[in-house]
């Protein structure tokens, strides 16, 4: 029906160009007046040119947005897939990485424009697409590439089968030919098996043949929390390879307080900072720490029995926040498949430094130290995470997300973040992205589970990782939203 009414809309124009023209032939006296019609006539016909070239473009940019739009939601399934799987935060990061990489190569060598990944990530080797451009859709193949490299590395990645089975079915209802959809996934298995290649050197699978974590003994150290009392998460993921980065412990943050059991000493204080709020909570702080939960991990008891709650990971909120972004930014296709994965390779490399300070530090977590030391019957508001405690996860990877953001959309973006509502927490709104984060840095602290320093020094050390991101970025030639002089609100806009 929108080509019906596209092809009326340019008979009608044609009309309109011929009833001036015939208006002209009766005004025709004098041979001055014969010089004035074909002048006019000249004019009137290059008017239906611009005017039909217009409405061409308006549609080519409708079919973008479409696509645009479909992107939030494949993303989504890999959440979908990583909270059935229960994956950890730091291994979701990895896979969020690792699923946009194959789509942002694609656009990439569609669109020439867009910097190629060996311009700014480690050790990739380049696999060209050999299918013309004019044999399949780079939008599709695009699309396709990230539930298929989800398929090829999630655990239970075969249940992406039927969401790329949906985006087959959306293509042939929207009339694209079947020989293109056809095209446009062998692309995009071809680069997702590329990719698949380039995870196999990163050193993650030699993870599980690592010893068994041992918790250190000594009263300052972390230990496992109540209620599941689980093993510490990737106590090893400080040697999986980083894609920016250039070390697991290049953005060293500042030491912890002092561990000390002087009801005087400054680590006292940070703990009975965590106990005060606690007793005495305003409903804000409760809804706050509420919302940027995002535990996996989180387990209920009644009795003998266990009920586990799952979550989407704090890097699968940061990547819904981009969907957001992007959708409000009318974002086109390609710049949208842009910011994605360079906010999934942030988030890969912000918890490869984190958790190589968590396992440097080993920090005792609150709820243990306040158990011991201050009250014994003290149980947090959030439950506690499996690892040690400094730095603040959150506060590492939500500011270094926030700053990459802040480079391509700018400091006064304001959004409405609706990413918990599919679990009953309603939609929150932030003036900015790093507004946002440090909410979500603050949250730790009222959610009983972080202590002020190791959300404050976490903070510093993701704007450190954060900024030296974005210098690599800078160098590569690939600019931020703010510095693009020919960005419009009017139409869909190139990062």
């Amino acid at each position: 029906m929108k080509g019906c009414s596209f092809i009326k809309h340019n008979n009608m124009t044609q009309l309109l160009m011929d009833a001036l023209i015939n208006s002209e032939l009766r005004r025709l006296e004098t041979g001055a007046g014969v010089i004035r019609f074909v002048f006019r006539k000249i004019i009137y016909r290059c008017t239906l040119v611009v005017l039909l070239c217009c409405s061409l473009n308006s549609q080519a940019q409708k079919n973008d947005a479409a696509f645009t739009r479909y992107l939030q939601p494949a993303v989504f399934s890999l959440s979908k897939i990583m909270m059935h799987d229960v994956v950890n935060p730091p291994a979701a990061s990895r896979y969020y990485a690792y699923c946009m990489l194959g789509a942002y190569e694609i656009v990439s060598q569609h669109d020439t424009s867009i910097r190629a990944l060996p311009s700014f990530l480690k050790q990739y080797k380049r696999y060209v697409i050999t299918t013309p451009k004019s044999g399949y859709d780079h939008r599709i193949a695009a699309l396709y590439c990230i539930l298929e490299s989800g398929r090829l590395l999630l655990p239970s990645g075969f249940m992406l089968k039927e969401d790329e089975e949906k985006v087959v079915r959306e293509m042939q209802k929207n009339k694209i030919p079947r020989k293109v959809i056809d095209s446009s996934i062998a692309v995009a298995n071809y680069v997702a098996a590329r990719v698949l290649e380039y995870t196999k050197a990163d050193r993650y699978g030699k993870l599980s043949a690592q010893l068994r974590y041992t918790p250190v003994k000594g009263e300052p150290y972390w230990y496992p929390t109540p209620p599941a009392y689980m093993e510490a998460v990737e106590p090893n993921w400080k040697t999986v390879r980083p894609l920016i980065i250039d070390s697991c412990n290049q953005f060293k943050p500042l030491p912890p307080v002092t561990f000390s059991k002087d009801s005087t000493s400054n680590f006292y204080k940070l703990a009975k900072e965590v106990y005060d709020i606690s007793l005495h909570p305003t409903p804000e702080q409760l809804t706050i720490a509420s919302f940027w939960d995002c535990n996996p991990f989180a387990v209920a008891t009644s009795g003998h029995m266990s009920i586990g709650f799952k979550k989407i990971s704090p890097g699968g909120h940061w990547m819904n926040i981009t969907g957001i972004a992007a959708q409000k930014a009318q974002l086109d296709f390609n710049s949208a498949v842009t910011i994605h994965a360079l906010v999934g390779i942030t988030l890969m490399d912000a918890f490869i430094s984190c958790w190589d300070e968590k396992f440097n530090s080993n920090r005792i977590r609150p709820e243990t130290y306040i158990n011991r030391y201050i009250d014994i019957k003290w149980q947090p508001l959030l439950q506690t995470p499996p690892f040690p405690e400094y730095t603040s996860g959150h506060s590492v990877i939500s500011t270094a997300a926030a700053e990459v953001l802040t480079y391509f959309f700018g400091d006064r973006f304001a959004f409405t973040d609706n990413s918990e509502e599919l679990f009953e927490i309603a939609a929150r709104s932030f003036t900015s992205f790093r507004e946002a984060a440090a909410e979500a840095a603050i949250s730790r602290l009222y959610g009983g589970i972080h202590y002020r320093d190791a959300i404050e020094n976490g903070q510093q050390q993701g704007k450190q990782l954060a900024a030296f991101i974005i210098t690599k970025l800078q160098a590569a030639g690939i600019k931020s939203k703010t510095s693009d002089k020919n960005l419009s609100s009017k139409k869909p806009e190139r990062l």
